[in-house]
């Protein structure tokens, strides 16, 4: 059965036509008094229990109704419907979109120095990058969001695995990827870093990845396994390469006018059933990310460990290079660089 968006959004139900057709959630309860103040949340992920948006979004849904009841809906919308991320960031902004769960990643478009976190090689692990956040680099960006767009972070989660290179030729070491057309996200940090590593960076939605690997336009792609898995990109590269390049932060962003529509007497409660959400999705990510390497090897995908000689070999140089062009060029960052180091020991 298909719903409509105009059909769905009548009912009342959290999420958006496809979730609820494919039977992933109950009906909501019938409102006993008026209606509930409603929040549309944008992600670029499907409705998936591998998609890490989705399962930040479902514990915050579930936190929050405990709270508050029916007083408060979110209505969320999967799979890039509402936009482009790069589009839907500036939607949020002007609060034409309430929330946004995504990577990091995509706010540098808005908070230039956001791209610290997407510099190759940056954490050792996401034990190493939670300790880091949670010592204040979280909250020098949070700062810098506020002021300049007027955007709170609701909470830091993970991504379910280091990102790594997958491809539809088998690519071994490093030397395996020069010259090779992999998909990176439109961010300066992303491309750089894989120029360094001797690829040819492609930016582009994520959303179009499957038809441009089927096409040829691109030769594979760097991300998460559960993101793969999710979004069957195993189908059409079945080749990964280890690099682990990147254990990136994925945040819950609400816009000014997002958060002021949450009555005072509610708010603490919304806050709180954000942290909630954001401690129970980091303490399961790294299961999640065992969990579906077995799964994309039952699927086909074969993962070669990247050398150390070589992982040794381009995270000096983009370390010497890159890190240092970036203090250099947003000297706000340079306390950044000094707590991630920091937080290594």
């Amino acid at each position: 059965m298909t719903i409509s968006r105009r059909r769905f959004l009548g009912t009342g139900a959290t999420v958006a036509a496809g979730a609820a057709a494919a039977g992933l959630f109950p009906a909501p309860a019938v409102l006993a008094q008026g209606a509930p103040i409603t929040f549309r949340v944008s992600s670029s992920m499907p409705v998936d229990p591998n998609a890490a948006h989705y399962i930040w979004f479902d514990l915050f849904q579930k936190a929050l109704k405990a709270k508050v009841g029916e007083r408060i809906r979110l209505d969320y919308f999967p799979n890039g419907q509402l936009g482009k991320e790069a589009d839907v960031v500036q939607q949020v902004i002007i609060g034409s979109v309430d929330m946004m769960i995504t990577g990091s990643s995509i706010w540098a478009t808005a908070v230039p120095e956001l791209g610290a976190l997407d510099l190759g090689f940056l954490f050792d692990n996401y034990a190493h990058g939670a300790k880091a956040l949670d010592a204040g680099v979280g909250k020098t960006f949070e700062a810098m969001l506020d002021e300049r767009k007027g955007i709170n972070v609701l909470g830091w989660g993970f991504h379910f695995g280091a990102r790594s290179v997958y491809t539809r030729s088998k690519v071994e070491n490093l030397a395996g990827l020069k010259s090779v057309k992999l998909r990176v996200l439109p961010a300066p940090a992303f491309i750089e870093t894989f120029k360094i590593m001797g690829a040819v960076p492609v930016p582009i939605p994520v959303n179009e990845l499957y038809t441009a690997l089927q096409t040829g336009v691109v030769d594979g792609f760097e991300h998460d396994p559960a993101t793969v898995l999710s979004n069957r990109f195993y189908e059409v590269s079945k080749f990964c390469l280890r690099t682990d390049h990147l254990f990136s932060p994925m945040i819950c962003a609400i816009g000014k006018r997002g958060l002021a529509k949450v009555p005072a007497n509610l708010k603490t409660d919304f806050l709180a059933a954000a942290r909630e959400a954001t401690i129970a999705e980091r303490a399961i990510a790294d299961t999640k990310a065992t969990e579906a390497m077995k799964e994309l090897e039952k699927l086909g995908v074969t993962f070669t460990a990247f050398p150390a000689a070589d992982r040794a070999a381009i995270a000096k140089p983009i370390s010497d290079t890159l890190y240092a062009q970036f203090m250099t060029q947003y000297p706000a960052t340079k306390p950044v660089f000094d707590a991630i180091a920091k937080a290594r020991g």
